[in-house]
């Protein structure tokens, strides 16, 4: 499929594209230098890309493992009209196990097998599936921009804000959480000066965010990672803003390495944390953090950078992706439903049961 003419006009908010039958995705490990995108026709494409870093972000995660399962259901149907169910099996544990942190994964794909029990042995999946991952990709669009206004409402005028790693519309559906909640504060003139840790050691707050920012307009200043916390002690940063992967039940939050270290540093000088997640990322099947499976990928990406070797031969590595905030150190959590102030267990609960939309 020819994409040229698309690619010259894409923004961040078309990094998830399903055109013609076939799920497209912009390849974000080559931003900001290439924009460049991989046409995926099976769920073992779709898994790999997943893996790979092709797509990134929970609730962008999920959004295509929906999308793959749309592509293994029509395979699968294809090959064996009659048990396509029984041959699906094997592409849903394949998307499975593609990234073991962000709740979204597991949610979207709970939600398309929940659809695939109800839908005949004999009939033909393809339409029904991929209308519910149209919707699944729609309402996460519009979850955003919810949680966009919501998460404003708490910024005052003038105010500087440091976030964390990429939770913009190249992690998303479109419009992004944390990047979402900047994107509205903006428009509204309550954004002063947006500062973007450049997140070691992917570069996700230097290569993707500064990136998206940039398109909109809103000034953005990279930070080195551990410059952060040098950033808050001169002054003039009110707000932490990130988004997460998988927040526990009693408001512990999984976000990119190095979100704690953040948190903590923004509570010694009195600096507001917030995260903006759908409720999707919440899992209450998880009581607190240290249940929360944490992704440990390999040693290459902290030996070496863009291909060349950086660090000393023979050192050894650990390579975590991810580390958990304790929920003591989040003033807010900003969710589609509502926004959680101090959050602990009872509030979150509350939350998740869609009562008031300020607690």
């Amino acid at each position: 499929m020819d994409l040229s003419q698309y690619m010259t006009q894409v923004t961040a908010d078309d990094a998830i594209v399903w055109r013609n039958g076939h799920l497209c995705l912009l390849d974000q490990r080559k931003l900001p230098g290439d924009v460049t995108f991989l046409e995926l026709n099976n769920a073992a494409e779709t898994a790999r890309a997943i893996t790979d870093m092709v797509v990134r972000g929970a609730p962008a995660i999920g959004i295509t493992a929906a999308y793959g399962v749309v592509l293994a259901g029509g395979m699968a149907f294809q090959s064996s009209s009659e048990h396509w169910k029984e041959a699906l099996k094997a592409d849903l544990e394949c998307l499975k196990r593609s990234r073991p942190t962000a709740v979204n994964l597991f949610w979207a794909l709970g939600r398309m097998e929940a659809l695939i029990k109800g839908l005949p042995e004999a009939g033909d999946p393809r339409e029904a599936l991929l209308q519910e991952a149209l919707a699944i990709h729609k309402e996460d669009i519009e979850a955003n921009r919810h949680m966009g206004e919501l998460g404003a409402s708490l910024l005052d005028v003038d105010s500087g804000v440091i976030t964390h790693c990429n939770a913009g519309a190249l992690a998303t559906g479109g419009y992004g959480t944390a990047l979402g909640v900047i994107r509205s504060a903006h428009k509204r003139g309550l954004i002063r000066q947006v500062f973007a840790d450049e997140t070691r050691p992917w570069l996700q707050g230097a290569r993707l965010t500064a990136w998206e920012l940039l398109q909109d307009g809103i000034p953005v200043t990279l930070l080195a990672d551990g410059a952060a916390a040098h950033r808050m002690a001169q002054g003039g940063v009110n707000w932490i803003i990130v988004g997460s992967d998988r927040i526990a039940a009693n408001g512990d939050v999984a976000n990119k390495i190095g979100t704690y270290s953040l948190a903590v540093a923004a509570k010694y000088h009195g600096v507001k944390v917030m995260v903006a997640a759908p409720t999707s990322t919440i899992d209450m099947g998880i009581a607190c953090g240290s249940e929360i499976p944490i992704e440990v990928r390999g040693e290459d990406e902290l030996l070496s950078c863009g291909g060349r070797q950086i660090a000393a031969s023979g050192a050894g590595v650990w390579n975590p992706v991810f580390d958990v905030t304790p929920a003591e150190l989040v003033d807010a959590i900003v969710t589609e439903k509502g926004v959680v102030l101090s959050p602990n267990e009872k509030k979150i609960e509350k939350m998740m049961a869609n009562t008031p939309e300020s607690l």
